[in-house]
């Protein structure tokens, strides 16, 4: 599936990984498949994190995918001693 047809269709809902001057990997979300595309087809606006869906951001999902990181972060997080500090 090319990548213009994976935006272009909405197949699924992708998430954009990183943004370069004309190019930007988004991953898809039902599947984890990453692939490049013009910078050009995402919405206006669209930021590193986001998540787009049939062509338009999804900010309800953007979210929840951000407080998600959070608290998979936060599991993963060692707690300091009383006293120390980094």
């Amino acid at each position: 599936m090319g990548a213009g047809v994976l935006l272009a269709l909405g197949t699924s809902p992708v998430r954009v990984e990183v943004l370069e001057d004309t190019r930007a990997q988004v991953v898809r979300a039902d599947g984890g498949q990453a692939c490049t595309v013009e910078r050009w087809r995402l919405p206006p606006g669209a930021r590193e994190g986001d998540v787009v869906v049939d062509g338009r951001l999804d900010p309800e999902r953007t979210e929840a995918l951000r407080q998600e990181v959070a608290r998979k972060r936060a599991a993963l997080a060692v707690p300091l001693p009383p006293g120390l500090e980094l």
